[in-house]
């Protein structure tokens, strides 16, 4: 067996009772890796043309990497994966750091698929290699803090090495834009997996173990460990001293609003005026409490949050990070911080996806500002670009769909077209768009119209080069070089999120690093230039899987107003987004005709 992996793969039937045990194919393993590879791969192998999101045979699969749980930086990853999104309907796909991946590894297993329906409600544990189904009706209905708390005490393990992966309310009454949260702050976001997992009647899982993995090569890990430490403590952004650690991820907020990508109103302007008043040097002055730090991460990008008193007070939470900051806030036209930290808060609470969300509220209320929802329909609810009570009343309504927050749980998209307005929506696929925006900085334009599971910024991270000129700068306003660089940098994410490592190791790492620390940990032989040829196998399988659910370059596409509206004012003031330009050449590098890979490309590349 390959080095890093815990060779096993639990099989949960719900409908049935089963659980099986199920050793993964070496071979998988050494073309796609782990994480989302190996996900996408058990997926592709059960896959159906006709599969409905919350049909039985939706697979739910979690899954780790080999450097889960190693001796490596950032090493607390994993990944979800469900064959059809009820979001997009496309494949849904999500991330989360924390514990609960390194515990699942120590638990004995690599990865765990879930199919059918429980006729009650039960949770999963997995305890030192046993797995056990347990119904558990009284704990449906319970927030992610309340059931993360009663599991913990049920489990009669060490909570500081037992972790809880779970969904709040909004998963159970199947809001399309829920999460499923681990840790009680960590989020598999984006998609709507938490609706998937509570179609499932499946409330949680239970992970706690002491099986740790053994290295390929523990001395070669150990120099190539070494090395990338050594690149991540020196670099500007991930060190002690970088933004990151001293800001979390908030310190993109006034970086974003000062060259004009800071999108606000539903994405109408780029520029936020009030921006500083939400930044993450606002969050430190007026709210932080302390930092925190997914298992085995050396950056510590996350923070610890309170509001004091007032309308949104919040004794403890952390959070919030800058997409949520975005989507709360700006987008919503909402300058308060200390009302975005109690929506992000409740967020949590209900599992949410923050991104989603708030660009859900964002569409609501231009629809409403164009008069396009009747009031009879809002029932008095106050729902208006800046204000934060509204905002927040807002979250609760989606998660319990009590009153308008039924139509909210649909998401952006089909809210927008039960009100016969779906230019309003700002997504792609589906999925509602984060907090850059593509006019100034066309890369990310081409990355949110090309990623496989819709409007989406970390599968092809093109913001560090853009905007902060890391690894080497790049104009965000031309479109020179910008296909290359976006396929470089979506095939690369996929060989990070397969890992299980975390993305922001790519602002000090690269390629030869993500390979030196793979081949010591696994034994397999990897150099660059091969395990960026296993990223864009992963990317081309999850994307001939959405070709066989009927999308190609129709779906591959920005919403009007971002390529046709030029900015209207601030920095970027007079920019579109030009994706029309650089698609086709995108596709002709990617060997794609309209959006769908060539049988050569999948011969190539070994996809059946």
């Amino acid at each position: 067996m390959l080095g890093g992996y815990a060779g096993k793969i639990l099989d949960v039937d719900l409908e049935t009772g089963e659980l099986k045990d199920k050793m993964p194919d070496e071979e998988i393993l050494r073309r796609y890796i782990g994480g989302k590879g190996l996900g996408l791969k058990l997926i592709y192998d059960e896959f159906r043309d006709d599969m409905q999101p919350f049909d039985p045979d939706n697979l739910l699969v979690f899954s780790t990497g080999p450097a889960t749980g190693a001796r490596v930086p950032t090493s607390g990853r994993f990944h979800v994966l469900t064959s059809k999104s009820p979001l997009t309907g496309a494949v849904g796909s999500g991330n989360s750091g924390g514990k609960w991946g390194p515990y699942l590894k120590f638990a004995g297993y690599d990865a765990i698929v879930i199919r059918g329906i429980s006729e009650k409600p039960v949770y999963l544990t997995i305890i030192d290699g046993k797995a056990e189904l347990v119904e558990a009706p009284e704990i449906w209905g319970m927030t992610v803090p309340a059931v993360t708390e009663e599991l913990l005490n049920r489990a009669g393990t060490d909570p500081k090495k037992t972790s809880i992966a779970c969904i709040g309310p909004a998963g159970e009454n199947l809001s399309l834009i829920s999460c499923i949260m681990n840790d009680e702050y960590r989020a598999a976001g984006r998609t709507g997996s938490g609706a998937v997992m509570g179609s499932k009647k499946l409330k949680a899982i239970v992970v706690s173990g002491n099986q740790r993995q053994k290295s390929a090569n523990p001395e070669m890990l150990a120099e190539k460990v070494a090395e990338s430490m050594s690149l991540i403590r020196e670099n500007p952004v991930t060190g002690p001293k970088g933004g990151l650690h001293v800001y979390g991820t908030a310190v993109l907020v006034n970086i974003v609003n000062a060259h004009g990508a800071y999108s606000s109103r539903n994405f109408q302007q780029s520029y936020f005026p009030e921006a500083d008043e939400q930044s993450g040097e606002k969050l430190a002055e007026s709210y932080l409490t302390g930092t925190t730090g997914c298992w085995g991460c050396p950056i510590v990008c996350g923070r610890k949050s309170f509001v004091p008193d007032g309308p949104f007070s919040v004794k403890y939470t952390e959070g919030p990070e800058y997409e949520t900051i975005f989507a709360l806030g700006s987008n919503c036209g909402v300058k308060e911080l200390d009302a975005v930290i109690k929506a992000n808060h409740f967020c949590n609470e209900f599992g949410i996806d923050t991104i989603s969300m708030g660009g859900t509220i964002a569409c609501a209320m231009e629809l409403v500002e164009k008069g396009k929802i009747p009031e009879e329909k809002l029932l008095g609810f106050n729902l208006r670009f800046g204000d934060p009570g509204a905002m927040v009343e807002c979250v609760w309504r989606a998660a319990y769909k009590a009153g308008f927050g039924a139509d909210l749980a649909l998401g952006s998209r089909k809210l927008a077209e039960k009100y016969q307005a779906p230019e309003y929506a700002i997504n792609v696929k589906g999925m509602e768009l984060p907090a850059y925006d593509p006019r100034p900085i066309q890369g990310i334009g081409l990355e949110y119209a090309t990623s496989n599971r819709g409007g989406d910024h970390v599968y092809g991270y093109t913001i560090p080069s853009e905007l902060l000129g890391i690894p080497e700068k790049r104009d965000p306003y031309s479109t020179e070089g910008k296909p290359e660089w976006t396929i470089f940098m979506q095939d690369l994410g996929s060989v990070i999120n397969s890992s299980v490592i975390c993305l922001f190791t790519s602002f000090a790492l690269g390629l030869p690093q993500y390979a030196g620390m793979l081949q010591a940990i696994t034994g397999m032989e990897l150099d660059p230039e091969k395990l960026l040829k296993i990223g864009e196998r992963i990317t081309n399988l999850e994307r001939h899987m959405n070709n066989r659910y009927g999308f190609n370059s129709v779906q591959d596409a920005l919403p009007k107003r971002l390529t046709a509206e030029p900015t209207p004012a601030g920095p970027s003031r007079g920019q579109v987004s030009h994706v029309p330009e650089m698609i086709d050449k995108y596709y002709e590098l990617r060997g794609w005709i309209d959006g769908v890979p060539t049988e050569e490309k999948l011969k190539e590349l070994g996809i059946a």
